[in-house]
């Protein structure tokens, strides 16, 4: 059945192991960038308890500049982060395209199909209008 949709079981295969892939660098860069902002809020939050601000407006205080802070410090990271998300969107979008596609049956037409269907139906009426 795959090879009738056109694509060889080989490509299809390589295609998917890419895709795990991206997916997989996705969720490290994820992973790398949540990681990274919490360990911004620690230090600030540490070095503020150091200078004996109680620890919860040490959080409080952590929290409000390591929010900005971290879009300045780690834009390398969030840009990478929003770029895997974006292509992550796209790939998504194709598929759910290919599959309506499939659904309605319109999936990988050759081009002799329609235009194979539309003389048949215009000969097809002037000979009715002949009778």
């Amino acid at each position: 059945m795959q090879q009738q949709q056109g694509t060889p079981d080989f490509e299809s295969g390589d295609q998917n192991s890419r895709e795990e892939r991206k997916s997989n660098r996705l969720a490290l860069d994820i992973a790398l960038y949540t990681v990274a902002r919490f360990g911004l809020l620690a230090v600030l939050a540490g070095v503020l308890v150091l200078f004996r601000v109680p620890l919860l407006v040490a959080l409080a205080v952590a929290v409000v500049v390591a929010m900005p802070l971290s879009l300045v410090i780690f834009s390398g990271l969030r840009r990478r982060v929003a770029e895997g998300m974006a292509e992550r969107s796209r790939v998504r979008r194709e598929r759910k395209e290919r599959l309506r596609a499939q659904l309605r049956g319109t999936a990988d037409p050759s081009p002799v199909e329609p235009d194979a269907v539309e003389p048949d139906s215009q000969d097809s009426e002037p000979d009715r209008g002949q009778e």
